[in-house]
């Protein structure tokens, strides 16, 4: 089946509005820079289609079947507030956090800070150069955290990308002093085996331990050879913060030989990632549990003690999942969505030959009690609309919209946009809004799109790696009722207890 054939059941049925994509006509001022940027560390996803994908393409545009090129689409109950571009940091644009009336935006080359006060119209409070991929971002009090899953020539914002085998190359966690967000201070970095691609945090009132995740897919840097089956456990004390240092690596998946336990990878299983770390973890400290998605593998662990998890359960799906990605409690912690990034998020998965169950996401319940929970899975979720082959779409980072009896989520797809969508069901996930732009590019596949897209305060926010930070308002009866729930800080990955906070 061509192409456009697949296209043509995209048309949209919850009432499109169609609008031109809306840039600020000027930029805002930007806070103090840290250091050059690197372009090095920025990744590239420049892969030429077949003829004939990229004519389809264009005839699908013509046909109204997909937008056209920066094209901004969404559903009736979709509001685009704005846009802001970027603006000293030229990298990708990568994850979010929240406290108060801020929002901080990662960038392959440092992070930025908005105040989102007035969500129409965000203000850049502060720009840092800091270059470090993929600078996963979280904070906590006066604390702000990146994750560098690169090779550096050192662990300062100056530092330089190196050949992973050097020895003295650098990579883990830096830690910033944020109690003035326009001028965040660099105070502290702890050197972590692997580095670090994601981190989660677990806030006690003194300390912050920071869970690190990271994995080795490549076996050129020296720290990342198998087995690492664990993860870096830093404890960060909050009035001393130059005193983190790592205080464990706990190892998940424990078994004998070379490369430990967890999924074993090929051949069996072709497509299926051998486990050797994890992708991210999702903790709820309420009930001292945490979820982690770990390349092959789905764990379900306990963190009563934080410096020694616990696995409770742990799933594969050899069939559909190719890459364990992250992880999302629902709000009563009897559900866990797991994300397949099939392709690493560089490749077109959204159209009628990958079909809906395969970089998707998967909906497990959680069954029984205490030690003997186990994970059982329902259905997959995968957005309802064929991308076009020139665009990289996957399931990505997303989380809860907060409604009480009620499981929705908001999730970022790359390129296929901003999905929300209702999981109460399990077995019968469905969506129930969308925004989403057209393709950066007709004839080439180039990287793009949402990286995340988290609901705070009434206001869901996307970081586009390319366009920018977006504002969107959603106005749903189903969607409305979590305008009342009210967030002091967000990390989505210390997922919080709605019911706890703002009930």
């Amino acid at each position: 089946m061509t192409l456009l054939n697949n296209l043509r059941t995209r048309r949209r049925r919850l009432g499109v509005a169609a609008t031109a994509a809306g840039l600020l006509a000027a930029l805002l001022t930007a806070g103090p820079a840290a250091a050059t940027p690197d372009p090095g560390d920025a990744p590239t996803v420049r892969e030429k289609v077949s003829k004939s994908d990229a004519a389809e393409a264009r005839e699908a545009i013509a046909a109204g079947e997909i937008p056209g090129k920066d094209e901004i689409v969404h559903s009736a109950n979709i509001e685009h507030l704005t846009n802001i571009p970027k603006e000293a940091l030229p990298g990708t644009n990568s994850d979010l956090a929240f406290q108060g009336k801020y929002a901080f935006a990662g960038n392959y080359d440092g992070f930025r800070v908005f105040d989102i006060s007035n969500p129409r119209a965000p203000k850049t409070v502060a720009q840092v150069l800091c270059p470090g991929s993929q600078n996963d971002i979280s904070v906590s009090g006066n604390l702000l955290f990146l994750s560098t899953d690169s090779s550096r020539s050192d662990s300062s914002c100056n530092s330089t990308t190196q050949p992973a085998s050097e020895k003295s190359s650098w990579e883990g966690m830096k830690i910033f002093d944020i109690s003035d967000k326009a001028n965040p201070k660099y105070v502290a970095a702890v050197e972590t085996a692997c580095g670090s691609h994601t981190h989660t945090l677990l806030p006690q009132r003194k300390n912050v331990y920071v869970y690190v995740s990271s994995y080795s897919p490549n076996a050129a840097f020296p720290d990342c050879q198998p087995p690492h089956d664990g993860i870096s456990v830093i404890k960060v004390p909050r009035w001393a913060p130059e005193k983190a240092a790592v205080v464990g690596f706990p190892v998940l998946f424990p078994g004998e030989g070379p490369d430990g336990g967890g999924n074993p990878g090929g051949p069996t299983n072709p497509g299926v990632s051998k486990t050797t770390g994890c992708h991210d973890i999702t903790v709820l400290p309420s009930k001292d549990l945490a979820a982690g998605a770990c390349m092959g593998d789905g764990i379900l662990f306990s963190i009563e003690d934080p410096e020694n998890p616990k696995i409770i359960d742990q799933v594969q799906d050899n069939v559909n999942f190719a890459f364990w990605h992250s992880a999302t409690f629902n709000q009563k912690a009897n559900k866990v969505i797991f994300t397949d990034e099939l392709g690493g998020g560089g490749a077109a998965t959204c159209n009628a030959e990958i079909g809906p169950n395969r970089g998707a996401d998967g909906i497990y319940d959680i069954v029984g009690r205490g030690d003997h929970r186990k994970l059982v899975f329902k259905s997959y979720y995968k957005i309802p609309r064929h991308q076009a082959n020139t665009e990289n779409c996957v399931a990505h980072n997303g989380s809860l919209i907060p409604v009480r009896g009620k499981d929705i989520m908001v999730q970022a797809w790359y390129q296929g946009g901003v999905s929300v969508w209702d999981f109460t069901d399990s077995a019968n996930p469905k969506e129930i809004a969308y925004f989403e732009r057209g393709p950066l590019s007709t004839d080439t596949l180039v990287g793009g799109g949402a990286w995340s897209a988290y609901y705070y305060n009434g206001y869901i926010y996307s970081n586009d790696m390319v366009k920018g930070f977006d504002v969107l308002k959603i106005d749903d009866r189903r969607t409305n009722p979590a305008r009342w729930v009210h967030q002091r800080e967000l990390n989505v990955q210390t997922q919080p207890d709605y019911f706890d906070f703002g009930w």
